[in-house]
């Protein structure tokens, strides 16, 4: 336990490096680009990191508000609408002058506007002469497909709908990458788009007028710590000079050489220095994309979340398995505690723990992994130890040793193969789980699954999925192994 606890502690110190700049970016293929286009603009003047795929708003800015990143790119009226909760379109003054109590800022207006929007099919909208949001709200029973934050945000769904009084009800959430593919397939009529997508013209979609001005302007512009210029002088003016290098031409083109033509994000982000034009180049092959450069760093942090947790969960949850079986009074508490825990959804615990932790990343994960671990350990040991045959018992007894060595000399070594499947269990479910991880900043294999799912790229998402699957198969057949080898020494140690 002690190891374990020094591991955590070093875990928890590798974010306070004061002397690298962190950039942060969202889980959408825009966001991700511009990250890259940060990352490269400050190569070489100061240590730079790039915190990918970072999920929803409300994730990233907790990671910027607690310090674990300095500075994303950001766009104005989600600072109005989601973050400051305000209406209209305030100035960049205005939205500096409500950020400052935070300690934050906006600058650096990098050039283009990027606005939410609904879009049809162009067939379909010709058909049924829908060219506004106005028209649209005319038009019930059409199917709708929305991402799960234009659905959440307050300046997406909600406020549109009430707006406009659309008659419709509010769909389940569809990723972004996917709609695309669900609206070309006629699966869905309508969805939300960003209107620098990439995609908008190869689908032929229709991007309907608002036509009562609903959406605000969303100048693309940094969200940044105010210390940022004083503490990185030479990286600020660096980023400074990204102002107005970014029109809404050069980012389509960006956004299509990653989504339409296979470029990863940091090629596409290449292009800002480019004339503009993407060399052709034959689209990676899926075992270039499994054992590409960062397979190695994505398996060291995927292990390292999957067994430091697993580690943790096992100093805790076999001791509180045994308090189960041994304090009958306490059993249904401890089991139901654990039982909860494993309902809450893991998206909503990995936000929790940034708001407690203060931090993003391997932290908040493992804290996470840790818990969501303990439920099978503790179910299993208590039902080990519970289901001991009472002879078993009697017969320790009579041998004249004491509660404790009874315990550990006798019944722990017979409920030892319960306990092992529990062990195996939660390693198993930690696997999974980790992947999840990456959408706070956690690294692992999730890393290149989030990447999938914004690019709507299968070879890259199987390029995270399938190593995962492989590590989960590879712990379970150990674990087998050794409960066969466990029961053959068991064996041999009783005909002895």
């Amino acid at each position: 336990m002690r190891i374990v606890l020094s591991l955590l502690a070093l875990l928890i110190a590798l974010p306070a490096q004061a002397d690298t700049l962190r950039i942060g970016s969202k889980r959408f293929t825009e966001s991700y680009i511009l990250g890259e286009v940060l990352r490269r603009t400050l190569e070489g003047k100061v240590p730079v990191e790039h915190r990918p795929g970072l999920g929803n708003t409300g994730i990233v800015f907790a990671a910027l508000k607690a310090g674990s990143i300095d500075l994303y790119p950001e766009y104005t009226g989600t600072i109005a609408r989601e973050i400051l909760r305000v209406v209209g379109n305030p100035s960049i003054e205005d939205l500096n002058a409500a950020l400052a109590p935070q300690r934050l800022g906006v600058a650096v207006r990098l050039g283009f506007n990027n606005s939410y929007a609904l879009a049809m099919r162009e067939d379909r909208a010709q058909a049924l002469a829908i060219r506004t949001l106005s028209d649209l709200a005319k038009r019930p029973g059409l199917k709708l497909g929305l991402s799960q934050e234009f659905i959440g945000r307050t300046d997406g769904w909600p406020g549109l709908k009430a707006a406009y009084k659309m008659p419709y009800a509010t769909p389940s959430g569809l990723d972004h990458g996917l709609a695309y593919e669900a609206i070309a397939a006629g699966r869905i009529d309508v969805m939300d788009i960003y209107s620098t997508d990439a995609k908008i013209e190869r689908y032929a979609l229709r991007v309907l007028e608002d036509d009562r001005r609903y959406f605000p302007s969303y100048e693309a512009v940094l969200l940044y710590r105010l210390d940022v210029p004083k503490r990185f002088p030479e990286a600020w003016r660096a980023l400074q000079a990204l102002e107005g290098r970014i029109d809404e031409r050069r980012m389509i083109r960006m956004n299509a050489a990653a989504e339409l033509e296979g470029k990863s994000f940091a090629e596409a982000a290449a292009l800002l220095d480019s004339d503009g034009k993407s060399r052709s180049a034959a689209r990676r092959s899926f075992f270039a994309t499994l054992f590409g450069p960062d397979f190695l760093r994505l398996t060291g942090e995927h292990l390292l979340l999957v067994f430091v947790s697993l580690a943790a969960s096992i100093a805790l949850g076999v001791p509180l398995g045994v308090a189960a079986a041994k304090l009958p009074k306490t059993e249904q508490a401890i089991l139901g505690t654990v039982g909860v825990i494993q309902t809450i959804p893991s998206l909503a615990l990995f936000a929790f723990l940034i708001a407690l932790t203060g931090t993003i990343g391997t932290w908040p994960a493992l804290i996470a992994l840790f818990l969501y671990a303990l439920l099978p350990i503790v179910r299993n040991t208590c039902t080990g130890l519970t289901g001991i045959v009472r002879g078993m018992r009697q017969a320790a007894m009579a041998l004249g040793l004491e509660p404790r060595d009874r315990l550990w000399l006798i019944e722990v070594p017979l409920a030892l193969p319960s306990i092992l499947a529990g062990i195996k269990t939660s390693a198993v479910i930690n696997v999974g789980t980790a992947t999840i991880a990456a959408f706070i900043g956690a690294g692992g294999y999730g890393e290149r699954i989030a990447s999938g799912l914004a690019l709507n790229d299968n070879v890259t998402l199987l390029a995270g999925a399938i190593p995962a699957a492989a590590l989960a198969l590879l712990i379970q057949g150990a674990f087998e192994f050794g409960e066969r080898q466990f029961g053959w020494m068991a064996r041999a140690q009783a005909r002895s």
